[in-house]
């Protein structure tokens, strides 16, 4: 535990520094979670967890796992923010947009990508929010799109379309 100085300059025991853990926060996650372990190698499928629950990953949440798991949460942070599935967003703002990853990766940009990404972001203009990914891990499947965690194989913008309208984002 690190330790922060007092105003008088002496040493206080007991204060941790950085983020707060909200009580709510922390209630919500350990819900969640149950009685799984909470390991290290969990991380991932915790953040899975929280992810379909809430969908999005706020930082109030991050802060509660990474002290539910004993671990920073700067590695936690970095962990969510490394892969394209998660939506890491700063505070419970409210509902969380629908999410439509695009990947961009080199199978799928030769394919078609990133002029899909384009006629989307022209036929949706802002009704959701549209992520360039750098790989989806379907390259033979290219171009990709993610509607919510529902994978798209040889995307168009119309198959794109009719998924968010059917809400088909699992």
């Amino acid at each position: 535990m690190k330790i922060d100085k007092a105003d008088n300059g002496d040493r206080t025991r007991g204060q941790i520094r950085g983020r707060h853990i909200d009580a709510q926060a922390r209630a919500e996650i350990q819900e969640l979670l149950g009685e799984r372990p909470r390991r290290r190698d969990l991380l991932i499928e915790y953040l899975h967890l929280i992810q379909d629950r809430y969908l999005q990953l706020a930082a109030p949440h991050l802060v509660a796992l990474a002290a539910e798991m004993k671990l920073s949460v700067t590695e936690v942070y970095e962990t969510a923010t490394f892969y394209h599935h998660f939506d890491v967003v700063r505070d419970n703002g409210g509902a969380p947009q629908l999410v439509v990853r695009v990947c961009t990766s080199l199978s799928c940009e030769m394919f078609g990508g990133g002029k899909l990404l384009e006629k989307l972001r022209t036929r949706f203009n802002g009704e959701v929010k549209l992520q360039a990914v750098p790989c989806v891990g379907r390259c033979h499947e290219a171009p990709v799109a993610v509607v919510g965690t529902n994978p798209l194989a040889t995307a168009t913008a119309e198959s794109v379309t009719a998924a968010v309208a059917a809400r088909a984002i699992r």
